[in-house]
C-alpha cells in the first residue's frame, strides 16, 4: 500500500502533461457517483453502518486491477493537513475532509483515479486526464464501475436510473467537467458574457475546487448540471463541444490582447515575473494571479515551453495544506506567505527573463519617433 509521503514526492501524471490543449484545458474529469442497494446512503446511515459498509466497498475496490499498490487509508488515520493536501490535490471534496471514521479515500499510483468512499453517496468514482480528454476519462472510470458492478448491487431504478443522495445526481451519476484557464478572456473583459452564454447552455461555471469556491488564478471550471434524460455519451459530447468552443475564444483573445494592446500585455507578464522572482512575502491570491500571468507568458513565447509544467506544479505546491506539510509544522498566515514566496523564488530562479518578442510585431506606423 502506497503510503502518503509517496504520494506527495512525485506529482500527478495529469499536473505534468502537456499536449496542444494544456495551455488553456488543464484537466478533464469524469466523476461517477454510486450507491449500494438496500443499505442505507451515508448521511443516513448509523456509524456502525458505515464502518461496515465502508470494509466490504474498500475490498472490493483495492482489489481492482488499476488499484494496484494504491495509496488507500481511513480519513481518521489521516491528520487534518493531509486530508487538505488531499482536497488541494483534487482527490477529495471539502465535504469528505471533513468526516472521519466510516470514510475512506483510494487513490491509484498516478493519482489519475480515486474513489471517496462514504461521501455523499457510497461511491465517488474520479479519473483525471491532463489536457481536454473527456472521452480518455470516461472509458477508465466506465471500466472500473463494470468492475465493481459485477461484485455489487448498485442502487437503480429501471425509469429513474442510479439512485444518489442528491437528486441533482440521479440517472447517470456522472458529473464531467474541464479546468481552464482563461486570462486572455478576463483581461480583456469578456469572460462575464462566455459565462452568462455557458449558464443558458445548461452547464455551470465554478472556480477552482468547485462549487461555491472563487476563481482565482483565472481559472475556471466548466461543467454539466443535469444528469437526468441524457446519456453519459451525449453529456460528454455537448460539454466537449462547449469547451472548445471557449477554448477558441481564450485563443482569440488572446491574439486580440497581443495585436491590440502588446505594451500592456507585455507589461504584465513581465512585471508578474520580476514579483514573484524578488518577492519575500507573497499570500496566495496574489501568488496565482501572477503565476497566472507567467503561465500567459508561456504559451506566448516569452518563456520556455516547460514554464507551463513548472507554473502547473507550483499551483499546486503553494497552497495552505501543501506548504504546511513541506514544513512538518502548522504555519501561521504570514509564515505561510513566507514560505511561499520562498519556494516560489527557488522554482524561478533559473528561469529566464521573459523574451517579449510580440511587440516587435506591432504595426511600424504606431512605433514612435526616435
Amino acid at each position: 500500500m502506497m503510503r502518503f509521503s509517496t504520494l506527495l514526492k512525485h506529482p500527478a501524471d495529469w499536473m505534468t502533461g502537456a499536449d496542444s490543449d494544456s495551455a488553456v484545458v488543464l484537466t478533464s474529469r469524469i466523476r461517477l457517483a454510486r450507491n449500494v442497494s438496500d443499505t442505507p446512503f451515508p448521511g443516513w446511515a448509523r456509524k456502525q453502518e458505515r464502518i461496515e459498509i465502508l470494509s466490504d466497498l474498500r475490498a472490493a475496490i483495492e482489489e481492482l486491477p488499476e488499484m494496484k499498490a494504491a495509496f488507500s487509508h481511513q480519513l481518521s488515520e489521516l491528520s487534518s493537513v493531509q486530508k487538505q493536501v488531499l482536497v488541494e490535490r483534487h482527490l477529495i471534496s471539502r465535504e469528505q475532509a471533513a468526516r472521519s471514521e466510516g470514510s475512506a479515500a483510494v487513490v491509484n499510483r498516478t493519482q489519475t483515479l480515486s474513489v471517496m468512499i462514504n461521501e455523499e453517496d457510497h461511491l465517488r468514482l474520479q479519473s483525471i486526464r491532463s489536457g481536454l480528454h473527456l472521452q480518455e476519462a470516461y472509458e477508465l472510470i466506465t471500466k472500473v464501475d463494470e468492475q465493481l458492478e459485477k461484485k455489487l448491487t448498485y442502487a437503480f431504478d429501471q425509469e429513474l436510473g442510479y439512485l444518489t443522495a442528491c437528486p441533482t445526481n440521479v440517472g447517470t451519476g456522472l458529473r464531467a467537467s474541464a479546468m481552464l484557464h482563461l486570462p486572455g478572456l478576463v483581461i480583456s473583459d469578456h469572460i462575464g458574457q462566455v459565462i452568462q452564454a455557458v449558464g443558458k447552455l445548461g452547464l455551470a461555471v465554478r472556480g477552482i475546487f468547485g462549487e461555491g469556491t472563487e476563481s482565482l488564478g483565472h481559472l475556471f471550471q466548466i461543467s454539466n448540471q443535469s444528469t437526468l434524460g441524457e446519456s453519459e455519451q451525449d453529456i460528454i459530447s455537448r460539454l466537449e463541444r462547449v469547451i472548445r468552443k471557449v477554448r477558441d475564444h481564450e485563443r482569440n483573445a488572446r491574439l486580440k490582447l497581443v495585436e491590440d494592446d502588446p505594451q500592456m500585455i507585455a507589461d504584465k507578464i513581465a512585471r508578474a515575473y520580476g514579483l514573484l522572482r524578488y518577492a519575500y512575502v507573497i499570500d496566495s491570491k496574489e501568488a496565482l494571479t501572477h503565476l497566472s500571468l507567467v503561465r500567459l507568458g508561456a504559451d506566448m513565447g516569452c518563456f520556455p515551453k516547460e514554464t507551463l509544467q513548472l507554473c502547473d506544479s507550483l499551483l499546486m505546491d503553494i497552497e495552505p495544506a501543501h506548504l504546511q506539510h513541506h514544513a512538518k509544522r502548522k504555519l501561521s498566515p504570514e509564515e505561510r506567505d513566507t514560505l511561499r514566496a520562498e519556494i516560489i523564488r527557488s522554482r524561478l530562479q533559473s528561469l529566464p527573463t521573459p523574451v517579449i518578442s510580440f511587440i516587435n510585431h506591432t504595426n511600424p506606423e504606431d512605433t514612435p519617433p526616435a
